[in-house]
């Protein structure tokens, strides 16, 4: 027993140290590897120096406590394990990286991956990480998932790459990295997904990339990489996806891809490739996508037939030629079918869409005879047909049917012959139709205004007669139609003004007739118009001036007359201009020096004379294309010198005779004026009695008068000029403060002013202290005094309209909206004073200085100093009154005061609401001035109607702006008979409240240049 004890007790004493050691570690544990792997992602998350990036990853700041008695209750409870994007296993080591799309902003210099030996999964994509991989990525042994695409990573992939021998998915596509793929990616063995595409990789494949057995998708398109594809590449028979696409690779496809039997997709587009597609490719039987386009490869063998499953095949732009394999209509499962833009010949395949899949079918650009296959005809699957540029015949009737999700057809440039059927107005999804440079004859169907999603119209160089349907007007999206070089007669018609998207018209080459439509004008994005080669007469409207988008405007050989408008020079974006071999006379306008982007021009065979223009387009004109005019000069080396004209001097005797004469007139209306004056005073001194001096009336308060007037002689320190914010014709107006919080405009008549001022006064007082209108400016009260006389008004916050339409500012604030209300609430004001006054009141001085703006934009009309009572049974001649620009121009030979005086001036003022400025020369230019028939034929073009600050108004407040604009021009006419009266303009305002909208370029111009005729 003794022995045995002795042995137990030597033993015993032999294993005491590993116990207490044991004893030690339990007592006192060590930091466990979570503790080093925390502070490894802590050092590296302080390396990331956005804010922003730190603030991500918030939850990332707890260090574990070494004070619990359980490694894994610590590993989970306080380790890093808890963090975002951090997967742990069981015993707390990091397993899992996954920080994707988390706006990290950093390098991974600082990331110590030698202390994550226990790392699965890397995924650090769509962020922006820069800098380099690091070489020690290699000590992740175990890592299987490495994500690090979409960054802004640089430099090469390291060599250590190959030591990840565990790693399945190497991800590292949309970066910046360079240089070549390391051989070292051979040693991959378990890869399954190898991504390096978008990058700038250079250098040849290597044939290593070959030994990765279990690879089944490979990504290495858009790279700059080089040379041929190794043959080794068909070792990889696991290999379903393989995308070499948009690099420089050379050299033939290597029959080894043959042996790739699991390959489902295969890109090698946008490379140099050349020579034949192997034969054996016809061993894919999975290959579903087979993409060869925008190579060099010369022939397509008969064993692409064998391709059962393919749905996708793409061999566009290569050298192609010879005919189709005859194999190729067993590809009765084709989607995508695009052979174009090559050198084939014969027929297409008959069975083409016989599967009933084909969607896209594009063969454009090749030398393809004989008729559409006739499985196209019932082929409700397709989207897109592309056959232009070939040589391919039939009946356009009876080869195509009905196709319920066709977008784009375009057959143009064959030899089809037949008639446009009522079909294509039932292809719902049709954007774009080209049928030009064939044969097709008849007319076109009305029914093709049904295709309501058409954009692109082109039926050019065809054999096309009758008129163009209006039912055209309906393709509301259409911005390109083409009709030329057919036979179509008539006029156009009107409904191709509502094609407010058009960018492109091109009728020429037609027998089309009558003027130039008018209706164009409201196609205000053409960019190209071209009628050339027609029947067009008369004048060019102004209209076409008003097209501001145009860049090329033909209009040559047609039988146009008269003088060119002058409009057509704000064309300014304007690059060819050609009006050859008309009719045209009179001079080039001046205006024309402003098309500073004119590049070639050609006014030639037409009856032209006077200077040209001073720009670089005519000045450089060769002689063809000035020739055969009727005498035109200026500065052109084929020109005769304009000879100078003495034209200055015979303008200052003319004005001189005109100063002269109207000199006379005015003095003796004058004297007529003053002896009119005094007559009248003196019949209101037996008549009424007159407001003495020294008298003050403040009707609106009810206060002593006195008191008030010395309120406001205070007020204004005596009226002092600081607090003067106008001065009229008659008097200064002051901004004052009373005693009552109340804040009034007190206008103080100029002193010494003599009979006019109080003339003046007189009329401001009688009239306003009768008027009551909420659109009139309210008289509070006036003092009539030796020393100063003034009236007191409400205060107009807002100040003159004038004012307000000067200031950019306020000019942009006084938007579309409030501009209607200004109109109507003037346009209230003057009816109420012509219809609803008895005697009739008229202003005789509207003018937008004279319409006051309150804090709310309303309107209230001002300064009655020249008004008059009406007496329909009496004469009612009087001197000349109101605001030059804004006065009708019957006052330059009658003094009779009447309503159409004001009637008048409100459309200027109309107009100046509109346009943001005084319509000025403008006024001139309208049709409604007595003229000769070419200045009849003058008008405005659109873009100076709108005031060009503001944003062009929308819906049912450009339906307003337009009716009012309507009534303007209305109100400008100048028969003043001929003007409506201001109680029909109220009405028709009133009633402009519209339930429907209008387009953007709001409506056709026509309506507001031919207002309807007013009736009394």
């Amino acid at each position: 027993m003794a022995p045995l004890l002795n042995i137990s007790i030597s033993n015993s004493l032999q294993f005491f140290p590993v116990f207490i050691l044991i004893l030690i570690l339990i007592l006192f544990p060590r930091p466990s590897a979570a503790t080093s792997e925390a502070e490894a992602l802590l050092k590296w998350k302080n390396s990331l120096h956005d804010p922003i990036t730190r603030s991500h990853l918030s939850s990332w700041n707890l260090l574990p406590s070494y004070n619990s008695t359980s490694p894994s209750t610590n590993s989970s409870q306080n380790s890093c394990c808890q963090w975002i994007g951090i997967v742990c296993n069981e015993f707390g080591s990091v397993t899992e990286i996954n920080l994707t799309s988390s706006n990290l902003k950093g390098t991974l210099q600082y990331f110590n991956f030698s202390l994550f030996p226990n790392l699965l999964s890397f995924d650090l994509s769509i962020n922006s990480l820069y800098g380099s991989i690091p070489s020690q990525i290699s000590s992740l042994s175990r890592l299987t998932h490495l994500n690090l695409s979409q960054n802004q990573l640089s430099g090469n992939i390291p060599f250590e790459i190959g030591m990840l021998g565990s790693i399945k998915e190497f991800w590292v596509s949309h970066n910046n990295l360079t240089g070549s793929i390391p051989v070292s990616i051979g040693n991959l063995s378990s890869l399954t997904f190898l991504s390096l595409n978008e990058n700038k990789i250079s250098g040849s494949i290597p044939k290593e990339v070959g030994q990765l057995s279990s690879l089944s998708m490979l990504y290495l398109h858009t790279n700059h990489l080089s040379g041929s594809i190794p043959s080794s590449i068909g070792n990889l028979s696991k290999l379903s996806d393989l995308e070499l696409s948009s690099n420089n690779i050379t050299g033939s496809i290597p029959k080894e891809v043959g042996q790739l039997s699991s390959l489902n997709r295969l890109h090698l587009h946008a490379n140099h490739l050349s020579g034949s597609i192997p034969s054996s490719i016809g061993n894919l039987s999975k290959l579903s996508i087979l993409e060869l386009c925008i190579n060099n490869i010369s022939s397509i063998p008969k064993e692409v037939g064998k391709l059962s499953s393919l749905n996708r095949l793409g061999l566009h732009a290569n050298h192609l030629s010879g005919s189709l394999p005859t194999s190729t209509g067993n590809l009765t499962n084709l989607e995508i079918f695009d052979i174009s833009d090559n050198s084939l010949t014969g027929n297409l395949p008959e069975n083409i869409c016989l599967g009933g899949k084909l969607q896209w079918l594009a063969a454009f650009k090749n030398h393809f005879t004989g008729s559409i296959p006739k499985s196209l005809r019932n082929c409700n699957t397709l989207v897109s047909v592309s056959l232009q540029e070939n040589l391919l015949t039939g009946n356009v009737s009876e080869e195509f049917g009905i196709y319920s999700n066709l977008y784009y057809m375009d057959l143009s440039n064959n030899k089809f012959v037949g008639k446009l059927t009522g079909n294509w107005g039932q292809c719902p999804k049709l954007m774009k139709l080209n049928f030009s440079n064939n044969e097709i004859s008849g007319r076109i169907s009305p029914e093709l205004g049904n295709a309501t999603q058409l954009q692109i119209l082109d039926l050019s160089s065809n054999l096309l007669v009758g008129k163009i349907p209006k039912e055209l007007g309906k393709l509301k999206l259409l911005f390109n139609l083409k009709l030329s070089n057919n036979s179509f007669s008539g006029k156009v018609p009107t409904e191709i003004g509502m094609l407010s998207q058009l960018e492109h018209l091109d009728l020429s080459i037609n027998e089309l007739s009558g003027q130039i439509p008018v209706h164009l004008g409201q196609c205000s994005k053409l960019v190209h118009l071209n009628l050339r080669k027609n029947r067009f007469s008369g004048t060019v409207l102004f209209q076409i001036g008003s097209l501001h988008s145009l860049e090329d405007l033909d209009l040559s050989q047609n039988v146009l007359t008269g003088q060119l408008p002058s409009v057509l020079g704000y064309l300014q974006i304007l690059e060819t201009f050609n009006i050859s071999h008309n009719n045209f006379s009179g001079s080039i306008p001046s205006t024309f020096k402003e098309m500073l982007s004119l590049i070639s021009v050609d006014v030639s065979y037409n009856q032209l004379e006077g200077p040209l223009p001073h720009i670089k387009a005519f000045v450089e004109a060769r002689i063809e294309a000035l020739e055969n005019n009727k005498g035109l000069c200026g500065n052109n080396s084929n020109l005769k010198p304009c000879p100078i004209s003495n034209k200055n001097s015979n303008e200052v005797v003319i004005i001189s005779v005109i100063v002269s004469i109207l000199v006379t007139v005015l003095l003796f209306l004058f004297i007529v004026g003053v002896l009119l004056i005094r007559k009248k005073r003196e019949r209101t001194n037996i008549e009424e009695p007159r407001v003495t001096q020294n008298e003050t009336f403040f009707v609106e308060w009810g206060h002593d008068g006195k008191k008030v007037h010395q309120e406001i002689v205070e007020a204004t320190e005596n009226f002092d000029s600081k607090y003067c914010i106008g001065v009229g014709g008659y008097g200064s107006v002051y901004k004052t403060l009373l005693s009552t919080s109340q804040v009034v405009a007190v206008k103080k008549i100029h002193e010494n002013g003599g009979v006019a001022n109080e003339e003046a006064f007189e009329s401001e007082t009688s009239i306003l202290t009768k008027v009551r209108h909420r659109n009139i400016i309210k008289l509070y009260g006036f003092c009539l005094h030796t020393r100063h006389s003034f009236l007191v008004y409400e205060f107009m916050e807002r100040g003159s309209l004038a004012k307000t339409l000067t200031d950019d500012g306020k000019a942009m604030e006084l938007e579309w909206a409030k501009r209607v209300n200004v109109v109507k609430g003037l346009a209230n004001a003057i009816s109420y004073m012509h219809h609803e006054c008895r005697p009739c009141v008229v202003h005789r001085d509207i003018s937008s200085k004279n319409v006051l703006l309150d804090g709310d934009y309303e309107a209230h009309l001002s300064d009655f100093g020249s008004a008059r009572t009406v007496d329909p049974d009496s004469s009612n001649w009087t001197s000349f009154a109101g605001t030059f620009g804004y006065a009708a121009p019957e006052l330059a030979y009658t003094m009779e005061v009447n309503e159409k005086c004001d009637v008048y001036s409100f459309g200027v003022v109309t107009l100046e609401v509109i346009m943001g400025s005084h319509p000025g020369d403008l006024i001139s230019s309208l049709p409604i001035v007595p003229s000769s028939s070419s200045a009849a034929n003058h008008r405005i073009p659109f873009r100076k109607v709108l005031d060009q600050r503001l944003s062009p108004p929308r819906n049912q407040v450009a339906e307003q702006v337009v009716s009012i604009a309507h009534i303007a021009f209305a109100c400008l006419k100048a028969n003043p008979q001929s003007r409506p009266t201001m109680k029909q303009v109220s009405d028709k305002l009133a009633a402009s409240s519209p339930s429907l909208s209008v387009p953007l370029d709001l409506i056709a111009l026509q309506q507001l240049l031919d207002p309807p005729t007013w009736t009394s």
